[in-house]
C-alpha cells in the first residue's frame, strides 16, 4: 500500500515546532520534554550473521561483549533484514520504507536517487527535528552512499565515514586468483590501527564529552565485512585445528527453483573455496573478524557504562543482514535463505526492557525506526512501513502474528514466521521450509499439495506491487566515488 511521504521541508514545517504566537510557554514545555527524552546509542555491525554466542549460530564464536549487551535487554532471536545487501537494507532501516516501495533493491542504487526516498526524512533527521543532536562515525549507510543531511556532525567527515584499514602485503592471502576482496588472513598491526577501532575511540570520546543532550550517536562497524583482515591476535583466538565447518548438504540445490539457483554462488565462490582448500581458513577469518568487531563493541559499551548517561540511553545493536559460509553451497549474502536474512537485533531500553529478555517473534530491521520514536516519545510517522516493537520490549512473549519480509531484487520476496519460510520469486517459482523439522532448509516443500494452505496464508503478506528499479550507478561511477571518498578499492 503506497503512502505519501513528506519532503524534508514539509516535515520540518509540520514537526511540532512552536510558533511565535505560543510565546515562551510552548518553548518551556518543549524544553522540558526534550530533557526527559532518552538518548540513543545506535550500533550497526556489518555482515554479522547469527554466529554470536547469544544466538548460538556457531560453537566456536567468542563474543562476550555482544553477549553481555544482549543479556541486559531484549535479544530478538528471529530478526530478519528488509534486504540481504548492505545498501537496500540500510536504506530501509534509515527511512522505514521497504525496497518494494522505494525501488532500492541493490547496492548500486543510492537511496536519494529513488523518487520515493529523494526527500524522505531519515531516522536521525526525525530525531534532529525533535531537538536531538545526531552525530556518528563508521558504516551506517552503504559506504559509497553517505547522507550528510542526516547528521549534525560525522567523523572523519560527512563523506568519508571511516578511516581506511591497513592492508597486508602479498594479497590475495588465500591464493584464490582474481578474488577481489573475497580474501582473509591476519594483518600485522595493532587493533588501534584498524579503522573500526578508531571509530570506536571516536564514539567513546562522544560519550565522555557528548554533544548537546538529548543525543543520537550512531556507531557503524565494518567488520566482519570482507576482506577478513584483522590483527593476528584474533586469528589466534580461533586455532585452525579447532574450526568447525557449517553442516552442508551437497545436494541442497537440487530442489531449488532456477531463480534461487542463480542467486547461489556455488559455481564461483564455493567452487574456489573447495578448489584451493580454503573452507576452514575462511571460517577462521570470519570468526576472527567477529571477535574483533565484538571487542570494538565492548569498548563502546564500557564507555557508556562509565558515563553519566548509562541509565538514560537506549542502546540498539543490529546487523544489516546475515552471511553464508557454504550453506546452500553459497557464500556472502545476496540470497533469500535463512543464513542471508537472519541478523542480530538487540534493544536495551532503560525503564522498559528487563535483563535476560529473549523474543522469538519474527521481526524485521524496518521495525527499528518506529520503535525508537516510540521509545523516545517523538511524533509518529504514518508512512513508516515497520511496526513498533514496544509491545515485545514490554513483554517478549506477546503474540506477534506478522511474518518478517525480506526482498532481494524486484519481485523476489521471502517471508519468515515462527515456524515457516515461504519464498516466491519474480517468475512465480516458490520455496517453502518447515523450521520445526528442517531448520537447515534442506527440503523444499513448495511443490507438495499438502502445503497449499500454508502457502496461501503467506500470500496475503506479500507486497501488493513492486516498484520499478530506482536509478543504478555503473561500475565506473562507483569506483570513482570510492576513490573520491578514500574508500579502499577491491
Amino acid at each position: 500500500m503506497s503512502t505519501k511521504l513528506l519532503t524534508r521541508r514539509e516535515f520540518m514545517a509540520s514537526a511540532g515546532v512552536c510558533s511565535a504566537a505560543l510565546l515562551s510557554g510552548c518553548a518551556t514545555q518543549e524544553e522540558d520534554a526534550q530533557a526527559a527524552r532518552p538518548n540513543v546509542l545506535f550500533i550497526a555491525v556489518d555482515d554479522l550473521n547469527d554466529w554470536v554466542g547469544c544466538l548460538g549460530g556457531h560453537p566456536g564464536t567468542i563474543t562476550p561483549n555482544i553477549d553481555r549487551l544482549a543479556s541486559r535487554g531484549v535479544l530478538f532471536t528471529n530478526a530478519h533484514c528488509a534486504a540481504p545487501a548492505c545498501g537496500p537494507s540500510r536504506a530501509a532501516v534509515m527511512t522505514g520504507i521497504r525496497p518494494a516501495t522505494s525501488g532500492v533493491y541493490h547496492n548500486n542504487q543510492h537511496f536519494r536517487h529513488s523518487d520515493v526516498l529523494r526527500e524522505a526524512v531519515t531516522l536521525p533527521q526525525h530525531f534532529m527535528a525533535h531537538g536531538y543532536t545526531a552525530v556518528g562515525s563508521g558504516k551506517i549507510y552503504h559506504g559509497i552512499h553517505p547522507d550528510p543531511p542526516s547528521w549534525n556532525d560525522y567523523w572523519p567527515s560527512m563523506t568519508t565515514t571511516r578511516p581506511p584499514d591497513p592492508m597486508p602485503e602479498g594479497r590475495p592471502l588465500n591464493g584464490i586468483p582474481d578474488t577481489s576482496h573475497f580474501d582473509w588472513g591476519p594483518v600485522d598491526v595493532s587493533p588501534g590501527e584498524m579503522g573500526d577501532m578508531q571509530v570506536a575511540d571516536w564514539v567513546v570520546g562522544q560519550l565522555i564529552t557528548p554533544p548537546a543532550s538529548p543525543f543520537f550517536i550512531a556507531c557503524g562497524f565494518y567488520r566482519p565485512h570482507l576482506p577478513w583482515y584483522v590483527p593476528k591476535r584474533f586469528f589466534d583466538m580461533h586455532p585452525l585445528d579447532s574450526i568447525i565447518l557449517p553442516e552442508v548438504n551437497e545436494n541442497d540445490l537440487d530442489d531449488i527453483p532456477e531463480a534461487g539457483r542463480k542467486m547461489s554462488r556455488w559455481k564461483t565462490d564455493h567452487a574456489n573455496v573447495l578448489k584451493y582448500g580454503q573452507w576452514q581458513k575462511a571460517v577462521q577469518g570470519y570468526l576472527a573478524s567477529i571477535s574483533f568487531a565484538d571487542e570494538c563493541v565492548g569498548k563502546v559499551i564500557d564507555a557508556l557504562d562509565r558515563s553519566q548517561y548509562s541509565d538514560n540511553t537506549v542502546v540498539v545493536l543490529w546487523s544489516d543482514h546475515g552471511w553464508h559460509l557454504g550453506e546452500k553451497l553459497h557464500w556472502r549474502k545476496f540470497a533469500l535463505w535463512e543464513e542471508a536474512t537472519h541478523n542480530n537485533l538487540i534493544v536495551n531500553a532503560p525503564g522498559v526492557t528487563r535483563p535476560g529478555g529473549r523474543c522469538d517473534a519474527p521481526v524485521n530491521l524496518i521495525d527499528i525506526y518506529p520503535t525508537l520514536i516510540d521509545l523516545c516519545g517523538l511524533a509518529e510517522k504514518p508512512e513508516l512501513e515497520g511496526t513498533s516493537l514496544r509491545p515485545l520490549l514490554d513483554n517478549p512473549d506477546t503474540a506477534w502474528d506478522t511474518p518478517s519480509l525480506t526482498t532481494h531484487g524486484r519481485g523476489n520476496h521471502s517471508l519468515r514466521s515462527g515456524r515457516w519460510r515461504y519464498t516466491r520469486y519474480a517468475d512465480g517459482s516458490e520455496e517453502l521450509y518447515d523450521h520445526m523439522s528442517d531448520p537447515l532448509e534442506w527440503k523444499n516443500l513448495a511443490g507438495d499439495p499438502h502445503f497449499t494452505v500454508v502457502k496461501n496464508g503467506f500470500a496475503q503478506w506479500l507486497p501488493r506491487s513492486d516498484a520499478e528499479n530506482s536509478p543504478r550507478e555503473d561500475r565506473e561511477s562507483q569506483l570513482r566515488r570510492m576513490k573520491e571518498m578514500n574508500i579502499q578499492l577491491p
